[in-house]
């Protein structure tokens, strides 16, 4: 996944680097690395809001999720 994210930043596929920023943070978030989940997601919802993408809104949850578990931990 690393990978593809790579490529996409590469050749300017904005879209595709922002369901791969959330790929990488939705699993950070299952492996329990919160902070590395968060430096995923971020940049992922920035750029799907920027796009004014539907999927904004599922990342935002997934992030207020990860921030969630960070707070009460």
């Amino acid at each position: 996944m690393n990978q593809s994210l790579e490529i996409t930043e590469r050749i300017g596929d904005v879209p595709t680097q922002a369901m791969a920023l959330w790929g990488l943070g939705h699993l950070a978030e299952q492996q329990g690395e919160y902070t590395k989940a968060i430096s995923y997601l971020q940049p992922a919802l920035e750029i799907l809001q920027r796009l004014k993408s539907p999927d904004a809104e599922s990342v935002s949850a997934s992030l207020d999720r990860v921030m969630g578990v960070m707070g009460n931990s």
